[in-house]
């Protein structure tokens, strides 16, 4: 199914628990064609269940409860622990700000 959709040359997939009862080479496969196709630029967006698929597939989560956004992770902040924290209704990781780094050396 996934490589008729593929042969359409899509700008964008939506992938809704696109592993789900399969088995394990199954889930493998696709989650290298996932990733192929995001290095050459496709747009996924990735529904899933599967938390560490996820993590693996992922530079940018949103986090959706109860039908409402309640948090989005990218980069360096896509890992497990925030994810975790974000699901369980904790707050997001923030980045200091410049007033509170240390500027040119001076403490």
């Amino acid at each position: 199914m996934l490589a008729r959709w593929l042969a359409t040359d899509p700008a964008m997939l939506i992938l809704d628990e696109p592993t789900r009862g399969i088995d394990i080479a199954a889930k493998l496969d696709i989650m290298d064609l996932v990733t192929a196709q995001c290095r050459k630029g496709m747009a996924i967006l990735f529904i899933s269940s599967e938390l560490p698929e996820v993590l693996r597939v992922s530079h940018r989560l949103a986090i959706l409860r109860d039908r409402k956004k309640v948090g989005e992770l990218a980069g360096e902040d896509v890992t497990e622990d925030n994810l975790y924290d974000v699901i369980a209704g904790g707050d997001l990781p923030t980045k200091p700000s410049v007033s509170e780094s240390t500027i040119g050396g001076a403490a």
